[in-house]
């Protein structure tokens, strides 16, 4: 059973959550995402749960650390310099193996930058983002329907792998109100887990830390994370393809950008261009090989960003060797979205130039 709802990406986001038994919210006030925490202050009460507004970003992702080790389903949710913050206890998430859910809705920067939407945290998502030898997986939605979907898959990901995971998207697509289907209440998952800190009742001790100070205990440690992160690649890797079997351009972005490359590819396809668009759903693990094989006979591909370029970096280290093609870009930093007619005019000039 379902429900139908017209809401906006930030409060289904946080409905989402609650959907699907989050026990503790814990959060920090910051634009572009404050909806959501207010979403999460008036109704994680009324289902028992735990909504806390923090003194600071350090103070929730701390939090979530201490709940998560508890048992608890635990996320946080924050705007751009705002994650930035929490950078150092997602290293602590992640090196101590404890779940966790973050959401970024993300905004114009560097610095305190503005509150417009962007896509400027794809290097800070997919490269750990924190200290240390970590990776964190990345969703990234493209409607109001897959962000509530992606939360509820966030928290799947995050306990079967101990890890913690991120959801980003940028703050218009936060903001922008769509229909979409909600799966309903789900029972609120037992924060009894084998190796939660539950109290000692005869059992044998458990200890959970990221500090390995014994001679080639830390090494040990990365390298079983690292085995564990091969098996996220194995098995989590999440992508579309669109009109890719016949495309001359092949048209590669993620999150609201995607939405315009399809706009822009279906006008063009009625001039008779042949455009496909490839959507990477999660940013880590990166979907190279399936991106490979989509632009295995297209003539050029254009990567489509709302930054200077940064998703760009893995979809050239996709293709090295692999395409004979030329791959260009477009962007736009600082909450500029790159509009349907500036992209349609970038590949014209891709097709006169491969004439």
């Amino acid at each position: 059973m379902s429900d139908s709802v017209f809401m906006s990406g930030n409060e289904i986001a946080a409905e989402a959550a609650i959907r699907s038994g989050v026990h503790l919210y814990a959060g920090y006030p910051i634009t572009p995402q404050n909806d959501l925490s207010a979403y999460m202050s008036l109704h994680m009460p009324k289902h028992n749960r735990i909504f806390i507004q923090a003194e600071s970003e350090i103070a929730a992702i701390n939090i979530v650390l201490g709940a998560s080790s508890a048992g608890a389903r635990a996320m946080t949710t924050s705007s751009s310099p705002g994650i930035s913050l929490k950078q150092e206890g997602i290293s602590y998430l992640a090196g101590s193996e404890l779940p966790g859910v973050i959401i970024n809705v993300m905004r114009g920067g560097p610095g305190l930058g503005n509150i417009a939407g962007s896509q400027s945290d794809y290097f800070q998502a997919t490269r750990g983002g924190g200290h240390g030898d970590y990776r964190t997986p990345v969703l990234a939605p493209a409607s109001v329907q897959e962000i509530a979907e992606h939360v509820s898959l966030s928290f799947e990901i995050a306990e079967k792998y101990r890890t913690p995971v991120m959801v980003i998207y940028d703050g218009y697509l936060g903001q922008l109100n769509e229909n979409a289907t909600l799966v309903k209440k789900k029972d609120v998952p037992s924060m009894d887990k084998p190796w939660a800190l539950s109290g000692n009742d005869g059992r044998r001790s458990r200890i959970i830390r990221s500090l390995l100070m014994d001679e080639g205990e830390l090494e040990k440690f990365n390298n079983h994370l690292a085995l564990k992160y091969q098996k996220i690649k194995e098995n989590e890797i999440r992508y579309e393809k669109i009109m890719c079997e016949d495309a001359e351009i092949v048209l590669v972005a993620f999150g609201i950008c995607s939405r315009q490359c399809t706009e822009a590819a279906e006008l063009l396809r009625k001039e008779g261009i042949k455009i496909g668009i490839f959507r990477p759903i999660t940013l880590w693990p990166f979907p190279a090989d399936e991106l490979a094989i989509a632009c295995a006979s297209t003539k050029s591909v254009l990567v489509v960003e709302m930054n200077l370029g940064q998703m760009i970096e893995d979809v050239r280290l996709s293709l090295l060797g692999k395409i004979n093609g030329k791959i260009d870009f477009i962007g736009r930093p600082a909450g500029g979205v790159p509009t349907v007619k500036a992209i349609a005019e970038k590949i014209s000039n891709l097709c006169g130039e491969e004439n």
